[in-house]
């Protein structure tokens, strides 16, 4: 099964502790297989809405800063109870905020 978790961008910039702490779980995820991507997300973004044949692209940002997603990271495992184990262990480290995870269905 494969889950998306998605952070929530923080207005407390990491600090020394912080990236050790990460970079250490996400060697350990990588390590174990379960790690498939991640990454940072630029705030801004940009919005595509269609209707009928008209695409229109508009520039972010579009939610308060606090409420913008800041990064993500796409896991594989074996139960929905991992996942929110593992989200768990992330939000130990990372402290105060919110995470958002789906279940990414497809191949």
């Amino acid at each position: 099964m494969r889950y998306l978790m998605m952070q929530k961008a923080g207005g407390v910039e990491p600090d020394a502790k912080l990236y050790a702490d990460m970079a250490a779980f996400v060697e350990e995820l990588t390590a174990s297989g379960v790690l498939l991507a991640t990454g940072g997300l630029d705030p801004a973004g940009f919005k595509m809405t269609s209707v009928g044949d008209e695409i229109t692209v508009t520039d972010g940002p579009f939610t308060e800063a606090k409420e913008a997603i800041g990064g993500f990271a796409l896991i594989e495992v074996r139960s929905k109870e991992e996942a929110i184990e593992l989200g768990r262990r992330f939000r130990r480290i990372v402290g105060d905020g919110e995470s958002v995870i789906h279940q990414v269905y497809g191949p």
